[in-house]
C-alpha cells in the first residue's frame, strides 16, 4: 500500500466518523476518485424480489458468451448451476443469493413439521414412532424405525384385516415433500390397484418416520407388502423430493437390498400422479413375482 492509498483510507475512515479530514491544516482533496452510492431503486419497506422464483434452467448469467443459444438448450435439460457467471474470481451476487436461499430452504424443511391435522384431513390414522420430538428423530434414527405398544395398538385397530398391500405415508426428512406430493401419489396408487383388483389397507401416516418403520408395520399387520412414501433429505435443487420404498414380506431386520425404490417424486422430477400410476404397476409385478429389491431385478433380467 503506497502513501496515496493510505491517505485515502484514513480519509474514508474519518469521513465515516462524521469529520472532514484536513492535511496540514489545508482542505483535503482525495487523489483517487471516490465511489458514489448508486440508487438501488428500492425504498424503506419495499420487498426485495424473491430469488427462489427464478427458474434455474433459464438463469444464464455469463457475459458475452460465444454460443448462448446452444448453451441455453443444454441448461433446459438440468437444474444444475451452469452458466452462473462470475465477478472477478467470485460468484455473482444473484448466484450466491440463490445458493444461500436454496440452502436455507433445505434446512427449514428438515426442521419443520407436517401440520398436526394432516392425517385427519386426508382420512388417515396417525401414529408416531418412539421419537419424542424432531430433535430426537434427527439424532436417533433407530427410534424412528419402531413403535411403542400404544402406537402398535393404534396400527392394529386401524388395519383390522390383513391386507395384501399396506400404504404408509411418513414425514421423513422433508415435510414439504409430503405436503406437496403424498396425497396425489396415494390417490393414483389406490386407483391403479383398484383397477387391478388388489386390496389395500387404510393408509397410515407415521410421524418421525424412517424407512425401517415400514418393517415394523409389517410385523404388526402381517401384510404381504408395504409401500411407504417418505420425504427425502432435501438438496439444493428441491426441498420437496419424495420417494416410495416397496418391501415384499416386510419384517424387522430385512435387508436394504430387499427394497424397491422409486425416487425423485416432485414437480421437477417425476410428478406425483405419474409416479403413483407407475408404482401401482410395480406393486402388481412384485406381488406376482413375490420378491422385491435386487432379487426382483435379477429375476426380470434372467
Amino acid at each position: 500500500m503506497n502513501k496515496q492509498e493510505l491517505t485515502a483510507m484514513v480519509a474514508e475512515i474519518l469521513g465515516q466518523m462524521g469529520r472532514e479530514p484536513t492535511v496540514k491544516a489545508s482542505d483535503y482533496h482525495p487523489t483517487a476518485p471516490q465511489p458514489r452510492q448508486t440508487d438501488s431503486g428500492y425504498s424503506d419497506g419495499d420487498f426485495v424480489p424473491d430469488v427462489t422464483a427464478l427458474n434455474l434452467r433459464k438463469l444464464y448469467l455469463v457475459e458475452h458468451p460465444e454460443k448462448p443459444d446452444q448453451f441455453r438448450l443444454l441448461k433446459e435439460k438440468t437444474p444444475a448451476r451452469l452458466g452462473c457467471g462470475k465477478a472477478g474470481a467470485r460468484y455473482k451476487t444473484l448466484t450466491m443469493l440463490r445458493f444461500r436461499a436454496d440452502h436455507a430452504a433445505a434446512q427449514d424443511t428438515v426442521f419443520s413439521q407436517v401440520p398436526e391435522d394432516f392425517a385427519v384431513k386426508n382420512g388417515m390414522v396417525e401414529v408416531k414412532t418412539r421419537c419424542r420430538d424432531k430433535d430426537e428423530y434427527l439424532t436417533r434414527p433407530d427410534l424412528g424405525r419402531c413403535f411403542d405398544e400404544e402406537n402398535a395398538q393404534k396400527i392394529r385397530s386401524a388395519v383390522r384385516n390383513t391386507p395384501r398391500v399396506q400404504l404408509v405415508v411418513g414425514d421423513g426428512l422433508s415435510s414439504a415433500a409430503i405436503c406437496a406430493n403424498a396425497m396425489d401419489c396415494v390417490a393414483a396408487i389406490r386407483d391403479g390397484l383398484k383397477l387391478r383388483g388388489i386390496e389395500t389397507g387404510s393408509p397410515l401416516f407415521v410421524r418421525y418416520c424412517r424407512v425401517g418403520a415400514g418393517d415394523a408395520i409389517g410385523d404388526i399387520t402381517g401384510c404381504e407388502l408395504v409401500c411407504m412414501l417418505v420425504g427425502e433429505r432435501p438438496g439444493l435443487v428441491t426441498d420437496k423430493s419424495m420417494s416410495a420404498y416397496i418391501t415384499y414380506r416386510p419384517r424387522t431386520g430385512v435387508l436394504e437390498s430387499a427394497r424397491t425404490v422409486v425416487s425423485n417424486i416432485h414437480a421437477q422430477g417425476t410428478p406425483a400422479v405419474e409416479a403413483g400410476a407407475h408404482i401401482a404397476g410395480l406393486l402388481e409385478t412384485i406381488l406376482k413375482k413375490k420378491v422385491s429389491g435386487v432379487a426382483l431385478h435379477l429375476e426380470e433380467g434372467a
